[in-house]
């Protein structure tokens, strides 16, 4: 991937707030070093019984996995290592949506510098909250939840159905709540659904069931409770139960499914890591200000690849609401009105604001896929096939 000017201001940003905040960093690193040490180490209450003595461990076993790679080196040298590698994994996010947006958009006559500023600007409000996850809390799982289902999107906009099932499912194995990205998978042409869906059943079967089958106490994990903050929307919702109610994960990967779905078939499926995300910080009982950085994602996807607008409103709208709300509003009630008046006005805005399809789409899926059909009633192109007649992208003009 050749190296543009607005991947160099990202990366001098993202280096910015890496120096502003690592010296406060690595929060919750913890839960992963003692995660991957009861995995391995064969530890007292570890291995395959892990979820069921450390319910409170929320992480996915690739997680576990990947910090095992930081285990060898001395603690600090290795957080910090980890903080740098998942701050860089952020600035391949960026590249990967603006390649994303460039496949979807080819052979419509796009211009691509826009494109690039487009990127440029939403960026910028991503990299301060990717950089709260990456290094403020050190959070690798959710990391690499969004990282898979970046790389799912991407290979969604090539039409790799295989791809997209992987992607998925590592994303799963990384984090449970990335359940609410699957509809991503609706989005590829019909004869491809049972391929992308059969890998990502048979991969996080490989890397849960070992878990569940051999310890019946494992099912604990998905009991576990946290308390329900005053600044959570669940409050305004007139939930008021101390902690996470029974229905409450249930409820939220739901709601992300359904609305993911509603988001492909109408032809939206950039939306539906916006949607999911919304749906988690809806139901969530905490307000943890990581959670920010799953919308970010989504408005990300959304302002680059779901519309053309050369100023992407909605990643600045959620930086200014869900992060510099907690800053500046005192009250945790006004703090939880925001974000439910945020999820509200997103997601009817991704689902029912009326949008224009681009001419000629070449990008893959439903509502934008592989092989779909044209303004004029035709088939598409195959994949990886340019449009005939369509206007070659120069090099040197992707996103």
């Amino acid at each position: 991937m050749p190296v543009r000017r607005h991947h160099v201001l990202l990366v001098a940003w993202t280096v910015l707030w890496f120096l502003l905040v690592e010296p406060s960093g690595g929060v919750s690193w913890h839960y992963l070093r003692q995660g991957e040490q009861l995995l391995f180490d064969q530890q007292p209450g570890g291995g395959l019984s892990l979820y069921a003595h450390h319910p409170e461990l929320q992480i996915g076993p690739v997680s576990l996995a990947a910090a095992g790679l930081f285990g060898p080196l001395p603690e600090h040298v290795g957080q910090v290592l980890a903080e740098a590698t998942m701050s860089a994994l952020g600035l391949v996010m960026l590249v990967l949506v603006g390649r994303t947006a460039a496949w979807y958009y080819l052979g419509t006559g796009t211009n691509h510098r826009r494109l690039q500023q487009r990127l440029l600007v939403a960026g910028l409000a991503f990299i301060p909250m990717w950089v709260e996850v990456s290094v403020r809390f050190a959070h690798l799982d959710d990391v690499l939840a969004l990282f898979f289902t970046t790389l799912a999107a991407y290979a969604l906009s090539r039409g790799r159905a295989t791809a997209v099932g992987v992607y998925l499912a590592l994303a799963v194995d990384s984090k449970p709540w990335a359940l609410s990205f699957v509809p991503l998978i609706l989005a590829l042409p019909r004869p491809q659904w049972r391929r992308a869906a059969l890998w990502l059943c048979a991969l996080v079967a490989v890397a849960w069931l070992p878990f569940y089958l051999g310890t019946d106490g494992s099912f604990a994990a998905a009991r576990f409770t946290i308390p329900n903050q005053a600044a959570s929307s669940l409050r305004w919702l007139g939930v008021s139960d101390p902690a996470t109610p029974w229905w409450d994960r249930p409820a939220q990967a739901a709601l992300g499914l359904g609305l993911g779905t509603a988001a492909v078939l109408r032809g939206r499926w950039p939306a539906v890591v916006l949607l999911g995300a919304n749906a988690r910080i809806l139901f969530d009982p905490s307000v943890y200000t990581y959670y920010t950085a799953s919308i970010l994602l989504g408005t990300l996807l959304w302002d680059a690849v779901g519309q053309k607008r050369l100023v992407p409103w909605w990643s600045w709208i959620a930086l200014a609401a869900l992060y510099g709300g907690t800053l500046v509003i005192p009250s945790d009630s006004v703090c939880g009105l925001v974000r439910l008046a945020f999820v509200v006005l997103s997601t009817a805005y991704v689902l029912l604001r009326p949008t224009k399809r681009p001419r000629g789409r070449r990008s893959g899926t439903r509502g934008g896929g592989t092989r779909g059909v044209t303004r004029s009633g035709t088939r598409g192109p195959e994949p990886g096939r340019r449009p005939t007649g369509a206007r070659r992208v120069p090099a040197g003009t992707r996103g």
